[in-house]
């Protein structure tokens, strides 16, 4: 198809080795965190770093799937997966400061995170319209509808740059906060919140350079084929 072909592969071919890299830390990391004991369960720590920062308001919810944790800013939840909600680990508090992050963020109106809540809406459109132009552009031979669409997938492009200082900063307060609190110890459990929180980020940025180079490979095929059809 189109859409995958080989050439494509090949373009995000770093992203896709990246991105396969990155579960496999994760999913190591995160196992080998659930051996590290925690004196919180993730629940305690999320409700305990919530509390002392003065967002009692902020509700803490157990939600189902695995690595399904995430902050709701519109009703102001953290909502943490069965393993971390229970879990007294290093991965479970780490995983849930990580979220608690976000809710601070969105407390203290911080920059990156407001610009992303305000691109979100541009981001769910740019990928919608992207397949869509993409594939009207190629049923009616429309170079300038493909085009438009390249130009509308690059807005989620830029939504997921935006993206990355938001959860990097958000790691990075989880990983203070909680040595600060005591919630882990500096040795082995400050270390393996380190590992599964830096997996996760690898996360990100993989989705990130596979999302810039798609846009760089249509950018570069409707480039070259717009000289083609100008020789």
């Amino acid at each position: 198809m189109f859409f995958y072909n080989l050439k494509y592969l090949i373009w995000v071919s770093p992203a896709i080795l990246l991105m396969l890299w990155a579960k496999w830390r994760i999913s190591s990391t995160y196992r080998r965190g659930m051996d590290v004991p925690a004196g919180l369960s993730g629940a305690a720590a999320a409700r305990h770093i919530l509390d002392t920062h003065g967002l009692s308001d902020v509700e803490v919810e157990e939600t189902p799937g695995h690595l399904s944790d995430h902050y709701d800013p519109s009703s102001r939840v953290v909502r943490l997966s069965s393993a971390v909600f229970r879990g007294r680990t290093a991965t479970a508090v780490g995983i849930a400061a990580h979220e608690v992050g976000h809710a601070l963020q969105h407390a203290q109106n911080y920059g990156p995170m407001v610009l992303r809540s305000m691109a979100v809406p541009a981001a769910q459109f740019g990928s919608w319209a992207f397949m869509g132009l993409l594939l009207a552009g190629m049923f009616f031979s429309s170079p300038k509808l493909m085009i438009l669409g390249v130009a509308c997938f690059g807005i989620t492009v830029v939504f997921q740059l935006i993206n990355l200082p938001v959860e990097f900063n958000a790691s990075t307060r989880a990983k203070q906060i909680l040595t600060e609190m005591g919630i882990v110890d500096e040795g082995e459990g400050s270390r393996a919140v380190r590992q599964v929180l830096g997996a996760a980020a690898l996360t990100y940025v993989a989705g990130t350079l596979e999302s810039l180079l798609t846009l760089m490979y249509y950018a570069s095929e409707f480039s070259g084929n717009r000289d083609s059809d100008s020789a």
